[in-house]
């Protein structure tokens, strides 16, 4: 079975790109799964439920987060009731949301788990023992992996840790698409960073004047998305179904 992660979509202009290219991507790829990272698709920043159905109506079956997850508050009840959204597991076990979803397909079952990295991010659990708590709890054979996390070493090193007792894992939060896409010894896919979906000509979605002011400056700047032509990145897994080892990876960038 085919696959598709796309990297985190920024704002509301990720969002309306989203829903126009998607469901024909899927169409033309052949995708049987496809995983959205919606932590950015809020105006604002955040998500909340109007983004979060934004992108279920543009074709995910389940939606991944990160460290933004929490930015906006009237998200905490949709991440409690709504089992096809995931936030990083190793955040506080009283946190709203789960970690992981199982998505019955009929002909088979697929988990998804959302962690997050530690080094350079917000205080959180070790990610590699969230990872063997999660997958003793769980007896499907296709399992992915998204690791939220700044460092790219963080994310090679989780890749090899979970080696042949994941399907695929990938990385987001970065919103650069890496160039490193594989299967990895013990048959996993692996990437370290999908990518984004958003205006490309911007700073990781954001108006490049705001940021170069931050960084420049170093003075506080209420950061805001930028508007132009959008992007859509992401990395397709081929999956033995029976097996749950991956067969090959594809990077895709559709414009």
């Amino acid at each position: 079975m085919n696959i598709l992660a796309v990297g985190d979509v920024v704002s509301d202009t990720g969002c309306e790109f989203l829903k126009k290219k998607l469901p024909a991507f899927k169409r033309v790829k052949g995708i049987d799964f496809c995983i959205v990272n919606g932590e950015n698709s809020a105006v604002g920043n955040g998500i909340t439920p109007h983004s979060a159905k934004e992108i279920f109506d543009a074709g995910a079956d389940v939606i991944t987060t990160g460290n933004h997850v929490f930015r906006r508050k009237e998200v905490y009840t949709f991440l409690d009731e709504n089992r096809n959204i995931v936030r990083p597991a190793n955040y506080y076990a009283n946190s709203p949301g789960r970690g992981i979803c199982e998505c019955d397909l009929g002909y088979t079952r697929v988990a998804v788990m959302n962690l997050s990295g530690q080094l350079y991010m917000e205080s959180c659990d070790n990610p590699f023992e969230a990872a063997d708590r999660l997958l003793a709890g769980t007896a499907c054979k296709i399992i992915l992996a998204d690791f939220h996390a700044e460092a790219t070493a963080e994310k090679g090193a989780l890749g090899y840790y979970l080696d042949g007792r994941v399907s695929a894992v990938f990385g987001t939060h970065t919103h650069v698409q890496t160039s490193d896409a594989r299967v990895l010894p013990g048959g996993t896919g692996f990437i370290t960073d999908l990518g984004m979906t958003g205006v490309r000509e911007s700073v990781l979605g954001v108006k490049p004047e705001l940021s170069i002011a931050r960084m420049r400056t170093g003075m506080p700047v209420r950061f805001e998305a930028a508007q132009g032509e959008a992007f859509m990145c992401g990395c397709i897994f081929e999956i033995d179904e029976k097996t749950g080892k991956c067969l090959g990876t594809e990077t895709v960038c559709v414009e």
